[in-house]
């Protein structure tokens, strides 16, 4: 390590000023989010808001971040091409080369820009935005094919290059980019949204420099590291006991055809060495829905697990380091080979984060959330090949899996995003939002249920369109835990109730929509923790009265007799169908009623 990236390890910070370090990478952190937000063109990172902000040290350890477990290390694929000393005051580096950065950007949509921040006339730290653009180029429009066979159908790959150099942008390279997107508008707007927060974030960061000195600043940023480092090593020895932890799950197809393909981990844990094992996984997908997973990935998701209840903490480079050795074998679907395409990762990556949740559940003989599934996503674009580009997409909620001590969350979209709002769909497209609601009994019955689902309906008002579709938890629907049983599985469906209904692919392209055809989604619901015996009679009663649970459910599944307008228990008959409860094992995978009458 040169001088510029140097610690100072010798500088002393009291503990009022680390909090208000911490405090001021918070608040920066969040401005900068907002100004993405605010200023960019595309509704995937205005209104579904796919984007976040990051600060790094010199070194290029993450110091404060969204708790979002899809990126690896950011900043090696930029130091290797540009060494620290060749960097100035106004650059902006920029790549989305999800191969040649080893996954810390897992599909192509992604851009990371990345600013060098000088304090006291050294390299002093980074400040880092990332947001998903609409469209890209490729094989169609949006870039996310669920027919692509390999990388170069999905869109320009950028290696690391360097964008702004002191403040002055690379035009040339630039206008490369913007020529091979269909909506160039869009993208030039967005890449100046990146360009501000990563600005505002160098700005705030030279701030803090210039308040407390650069020696003091850097022993904090490593301090706060530590703090974390600390606490998530200390939960994650606790729950794992020694020995070797397996837990497998299935993704159900790659929308060509192919599948379902396995994925199977574990984690090794003895004396002072944990490892995250993922060496048993199937071959890679011929389908996109392979994975390039970065091996900072699986130790941020298990950081994630033991930071969600404690705000005092960051989420930085510390929750990196508790897991000591991560495998993964080349030619998986975890690490699949160049060129394999990853358009749609989105499935096998919310799959293995749940799955990190089964693996606590092994070790722990189930103390550790259910299963939850991949939000879905839908999209319309031109039939007619002769037409103006158009392009208009989707996100859809999902349940997510119960936890030890409470419900599922309902209708959530991954960790922070949000699907489009109906105002926003009918004044810039030609559809008309027909119903938007919780889907009832789609939650796995358990002590705790799991989270809802929804049901989401649109009306095409538009010229003929093909219609692309990514639905997971269809066939192997989220698993429950300790008695509780999966969520329901998901459908989309095309002209419901009518003579030309039909259930369409949960991962497909091509369908062809008509003015006047209706599209609903309908989504899985997370798995559910704990015999649904034990859950209280009353709350049952409080779920079906707000439409979480229908009475047939209530009674079939958990053992709850209500009169017929579901406003009063019946006692006795609850106390006999209860008396007569299922077996109960660790992980249930699929759902069924009891074999009372």
């Amino acid at each position: 390590m040169n001088d510029s990236t140097a610690l100072s390890p010798k500088a002393a910070v009291d503990p009022v000023t680390l909090e208000i370090v911490k405090g001021a990478l918070r608040a920066a952190q969040a401005e900068t989010e907002a100004l993405l937000e605010r200023t960019a063109m595309s509704d995937v990172i205005r209104e579904k808001k796919d984007f976040f902000t990051a600060f790094f040290d010199p070194a290029g350890a993450l110091v404060s971040g969204t708790p979002i477990p899809i990126f690896g290390h950011i900043l090696p694929p930029i130091l290797e091409r540009y060494p620290p000393e060749t960097m100035r005051p106004g650059d902006i580096y920029w790549y989305n080369d999800c191969y040649g950065s080893a996954g810390a950007v897992s599909h192509l949509n992604d851009q990371v820009f990345v600013a060098p921040v000088f304090a006291e006339g050294k390299l002093s730290g980074f400040a880092h935005s990332w947001a998903h653009f609409t469209d890209i180029g490729g094989m169609q429009p949006g870039s996310m094919s669920p027919k692509a066979t390999d990388i170069f159908q999905e869109g320009l790959m950028v290696p690391p290059v360097r964008l702004y150099r002191e403040g002055v942008l690379n035009d040339e390279l630039f206008r490369i980019f913007a020529r091979n997107t269909r909506f160039p508008d869009k993208l030039r707007g967005d890449t100046r949204a990146l360009t501000a927060a990563v600005r505002l974030g160098e700005r705030r960061l030279c701030e803090l420099f210039a308040r407390f000195g650069r020696a003091v600043i850097l022993a904090a940023f490593e301090m706060l590291n530590r703090q974390t480092e600390a606490a998530v090593r200390s939960k994650l020895r606790a729950l794992f006991p020694p020995g070797t932890h397996r837990f497998a799950d299935v993704i159900e197809s790659d929308g060509l055809g192919n599948g379902p393909f396995t994925i199977r981990i574990a984690m090794e844990v003895g004396g002072n060495h944990i490892a995250f094992d993922a060496m048993e996984t199937d071959d890679a997908a011929p389908g996109p829905i392979n994975w390039l997973v970065n091996p900072a990935v699986p130790r941020m998701i298990f950081g994630l697990f033991f930071l969600g209840d404690d705000r005092s903490l960051l989420v930085n480079e510390g929750a990196m380091r508790a897991i000591d050795e991560v495998r993964l074998r080349p030619g998986s679907l975890l690490q699949p080979r160049f060129p394999a395409p990853l358009g749609q990762r989105g499935l096998t990556l919310v799959r293995v984060v749940n799955m990190c949740s089964g693996v606590m559940n092994a070790a722990t003989g189930g103390k550790a959330n259910a299963g939850g599934s991949s939000y879905a996503i839908w999209s319309l674009r031109n039939a007619d090949p002769a037409a103006a580009p158009f392009f208009m997409n989707d996100g859809v909620a999902v349940g997510f899996g119960a936890r030890p001590y409470g419900d599922g969350h309902d209708a959530v979209y991954f960790v922070a995003q949000e699907n489009n709002p109906a105002e926003y769909l009918a004044q810039l497209y030609p559809v008309r939002l027909l119903r938007y609601a919780i889907r009832c009994d789609s939650g796995g019955p358990g002590r705790w249920r799991g989270g809802c689902g929804v049901v989401r309906e649109i009306e095409w008002l538009g010229e003929d369109a093909l219609l692309a579709t990514r639905l997971d938890g269809t066939k192997a629907p989220p698993w429950g835990v300790a008695g509780g049983k999966a969520g329901r599985p998901g459908r989309i469906l095309l002209n419901p109730g009518r003579a030309d209904e039909r259930v369409l692919a949960p991962l497909g392209d091509g369908v062809r929509v008509r003015k006047g055809d209706i599209l609903r989604i309908e989504t899985t619901g997370g798995g559910g923790f704990g015999h649904p015996f034990d859950r209280e009679a009353e709350r049952v009663r409080q779920d079906v009265l707000a439409g979480f649970v229908s009475p047939a459910e209530a009674r079939g599944e958990y053992g709850v007799v209500l009169s017929d307008d579901g406003r009063t228990i019946d006692r006795e008959a609850t106390r006999r169908r209860r008396a007569r409860r299922f077996p109960t094992k660790l992980f249930h995978r699929g759902r069924y009623r009891d074999a009372m009458s």
